[in-house]
């Protein structure tokens, strides 16, 4: 019987944190230590290294994710196992899990097999309690809001407009519309809100966004928190909570630094939503790890028409980061799901299927060329592979120039992937990467949306009612027009329709409603139904995870 991730994370060898910071250089001061094998790196330290050279940046995204799976997180443990195997001085920088999720259908997010990030328990669990810092921080601008309008409401917030919901870090349907204030003069006034979960904040999006301490202050007093009855914004600074909240989150900030299995370093750090926000670690990291390390590893949030977009256009263009390289994760599964295979018969050999599946793949390919960097396919390969299969895969991505590597981390660890990063850094090492952005900041926000519709998902425009311009020109009139877009739409397709699998064409993207993210600098486009507050299913992971007769967990895989 194969181990769990959970039995092969408890196995491992883990060093002291100082050890995994001596590789990078760092002394013991320069960490604040939650335990001996996690630590926050100080402000203090990181601020001494600005004047450094950077190290290069590679991105790892996949193709469109589907039940049978991709890996795109277990394939950015192994690649950083594997950049260090051959010698380089490599890191990686991942997001942080939340508990929704965690207790709802994934029940662990760390990488898996022997390309994952420890301890396993404590980084899907409560950690370094960056997450519970993001919910009180924005939970108290609520409390703020609300206590305002209680003691006279000077700022004449109208309530059926006050739009800063509550958030909680766990996956619970009956809070997604509630009524609060009930019971009462004492109370204060009934209005009718809701909870989002904690990823969806854009306290989390600011979080992940910030650059320092002094930004992210200013970042959370941008927050629109409500309107008028005349419809003018009113902001976080005017209840005066950017202080107190920068306050909760002072050491939230600070890059979590861990380590995988093989004792390299790794930073987990911040975790929005791949939907409604960005779906990116937090820059703090990122720019941290760039200083820190030769090469660092990253990734975004599900397939590259989401994750890699957003991170180009959103976090690139915010930070000024300049990635080198992407690799593009597919399955063999997963190809055969897109060419029409149904999850039960995914183990039989079926070339066709792989072939009609390739689709996906190839849009992405085309999709990250737009923007200046060169493609790598990690083919995530698992048993019941064939050799024909993955030779279809590499026959069709030949035609794009572009390389598709063979890679058994799962299984193999740091083996398993040196062949995809000696050709990692052959990319990087050429210089040949000449990062671009998808769109001008002074594009008008609608062309935004209709280039992200027409450049990466193949649709032939995106529309909207007169509502959704009229709301889109209002922001650019007042200020807002450079902003990037962010869209909100399904995983599971190119298109707003999650069942329209592989490469859809001749679709249009309908934009139902757009929100401003002042804070966190990007306008949401929502288009489809997209849910900030998930549900549990109907057999949760939760029912599953306990602890056994000596106190271990069990149940997280």
């Amino acid at each position: 019987m194969a181990k769990s991730d959970i039995d092969i994370a408890r196995e491992a060898t883990v060093k002291p944190i100082t050890e995994v910071g001596a590789k990078l250089g760092m002394p013991a001061d320069a960490l604040r230590q939650y335990g001996p094998d996690k630590a926050k790196v100080s402000f203090d330290y990181l601020d001494g290294l600005k004047d450094k050279q950077d190290g290069k940046l590679i991105l790892v995204t996949a193709i469109s994710p589907t039940p049978a799976g991709e890996g795109k997180t277990t394939t950015t443990v192994g690649l950083g196992d594997g950049l260090n195997r051959i010698g380089k001085k490599a890191m990686i920088a991942l997001r942080e899990p939340s508990l929704g999720p965690c207790f709802g259908v994934k029940g662990g997010a760390a990488g898996g097999g022997y390309a994952q990030v420890v301890p396993m328990e404590d980084i899907n669990l409560h950690f370094t309690g960056d997450f519970h810092a993001i919910t009180s921080a924005h939970n108290l601008l609520s409390a703020l809001i609300d206590n305002h309008i209680y003691w006279g409401n000077e700022l004449g917030f109208d309530e059926r407009r006050v739009a800063w919901r509550r958030v909680l870090d766990m996956n619970d349907r009956a809070l997604r519309d509630t009524v609060v204030s009930l019971g009462g003069v004492a109370n204060g006034f009934p209005r009718q809100t809701g909870f989002d979960i904690t990823v969806a904040s854009e306290v989390m999006a600011i979080f992940c966004l910030a650059d320092g301490l002094k930004d992210l202050e200013e970042r959370l007093g941008r927050i629109v928190v409500g309107y008028t009855r005349d419809r003018k914004p009113i902001y976080a600074r005017d209840v005066k909570a950017e202080g107190p909240m920068t306050v909760l989150l002072k050491d939230a900030l600070m890059p979590n630094l861990v380590q995988t299995l093989e004792n390299n370093p790794a930073f987990i750090h911040g975790g929005p939503f791949a939907n409604i926000a960005h779906g990116c670690n937090t820059v703090s990291a990122t720019k941290s790890a760039l200083k820190l390390a030769d090469y660092v590893v990253t990734e975004a949030g599900f397939g590259a028409d989401l994750g890699a977009e957003k991170f180009f256009d959103i976090k690139c263009r915010k930070a000024g980061l300049n990635p080198e390289a992407v690799v593009i994760v597919a399955t063999v599964r997963a190809l055969k799901m897109h060419g029409g295979v149904a999850k039960t018969e995914l183990g039989a050999e079926n070339v066709d299927a792989v072939k009609k599946g390739l689709e996906n793949l190839g849009r992405h390919i085309r999709n990250v060329g737009q923007f200046g960097v060169q493609a790598v396919v990690a083919i995530n390969r698992f048993v019941t592979d064939t050799d024909a299969e993955l030779a279809a895969i590499q026959e069709y991505t030949g035609q794009f120039g572009v390389e598709a590597i063979e890679c058994t981390h799962w299984a193999d660890g740091s083996a398993g992937t040196e062949a995809l990063a000696k050709k990692v850094v052959e990319i990087v090492d050429n210089g040949g990467a000449q990062f671009r952005t998808l769109y001008e900041d002074d594009m008008p926000l609608f062309d935004k949306i209709n280039t992200i519709a027409r450049n990466i998902y193949g649709a032939d425009e995106a529309i909207a009612d007169k509502k959704v311009r009229q709301q889109l020109k209002e922001w650019e009139d007042a200020g807002y027009g450079d902003l990037p877009v962010c869209m909100a739409k399904t995983q599971y397709s190119f298109s707003t329709d999650p069942t329209l699998i592989g490469a859809p064409t001749g679709h249009v993207v309908p934009v139902r409603e757009v929100r401003l993210s002042a804070g966190a600098g990007f306008i949401v486009a929502i288009c489809g139904e997209i849910m900030t507050m998930p549900g549990l299913p109907r057999v949760p992971a939760a029912n599953s995870i306990h602890l056994d007769d000596k106190g271990d967990i069990q149940g997280l895989f």
